[in-house]
């Protein structure tokens, strides 16, 4: 029973790490909580929907077609972050620290509708089997082939931007404009082009996020941007806002918590037992878990 909660909210945790990625990638360079990033990850998964179904997917599994449905979805939504980042936040970027983040919720409200008013306001479903539905069993743990698919693509993820971030010379760059885009911009570094390529990669890995718990769910609907985001975002402040494997961390724990408390407690209950177990962390920790490292933060 606890192994088998641990491996739910660990594959539902990674989708939260995904999405807290894209907050903390955003509040490490800017300052800004871009609240929209929760209305692209449900972008991702209505934009999948629609590739599926021109596709004409469905009934049987689609590795190869889901792969590049995954790539030209990411590629498109990361399309959308890159102009909200132009329209909605690069004018306000010397004005007052409210005004960015009103833009942001106007750009929150704006995706929603326009989402809504396309695809209507109903549940939408997507395709099944388009992951084989065969399960592992291991004892009584029982691991399906959907729960490994998400769980490695976004390990995979996680980790190649880890890596990008510390290891390449425009990581370097990114990290250069987390601690000061002045001092950056001194020493050669093109600031706004950082800052547009992380308007991309966050958004790129919500996408990819919202197609996985499309997968998952099969159930999509216009407002679970904001559900989802709101988690993503408790995530990203849990593990250390600004803090890249903060966001990693505390999404994986947050999908835990929620996994425990809904097979020990209640299902009704999981949300107010897993927000509470946070405030209790926060309280201990008011910086997250990782803490946000300055020399390290993004």
């Amino acid at each position: 029973m606890l192994a088998q909660q641990l491996v739910n909210g660990l594959a539902l945790g990674s989708v939260y790490a995904l999405v807290a990625l894209g907050y903390t990638m955003v509040y490490g360079v800017l300052r800004l909580i871009n609240f929209a990033h929760g209305e692209l990850f449900m972008l991702g998964a209505y934009l999948t929907l629609s590739a599926t179904s021109a596709w004409g997917l469905g009934g049987h599994p689609a590795a190869g077609p889901l792969v590049v449905i995954a790539i030209g979805v990411a590629v498109l939504v990361a399309g959308v972050g890159l102009g909200l980042e132009q329209v909605a936040y690069r004018p306000l970027r010397r004005s007052t620290r409210l005004a960015p983040v009103v833009s942001a919720l106007g750009a929150s409200v704006f995706l929603q509708n326009a989402v809504m008013l396309t695809y209507g306001p109903r549940y939408q479903v997507l395709p099944e089997n388009l992951v084989p539905s065969r399960s592992f069993a291991i004892g009584n743990l029982e691991l399906s082939v959907l729960q490994l698919v998400i769980l490695g693509v976004a390990l995979m993820l996680m980790v190649g931007l880890y890596l990008f971030v510390q290891a390449t010379p425009f990581g370097m760059a990114i990290r250069a404009v987390a601690l000061d885009q002045e001092t950056a911009r001194l020493m050669g570094i093109r600031v706004d082009r950082v800052i547009q390529w992380v308007f991309v990669l966050g958004p790129a890995l919500g996408a990819v996020a919202g197609l996985l718990i499309g997968l998952y769910y099969r159930q999509i609907n216009f407002t679970m941007g904001w559900t989802y985001g709101l988690r993503a975002f408790t995530a990203a402040i849990l593990g250390g806002i600004g803090n890249i494997p903060g966001a990693m961390v505390g999404g994986l724990l947050l999908g835990v918590l929620e996994a425990l408390a809904s097979g020990y407690v209640s299902v009704a209950w999981k949300d107010a037992i897993t927000f509470f177990v946070l405030i209790l962390i926060l309280i201990a920790r008011p910086t997250g878990l990782l803490g946000e490292r300055v020399a390290e933060k993004v």
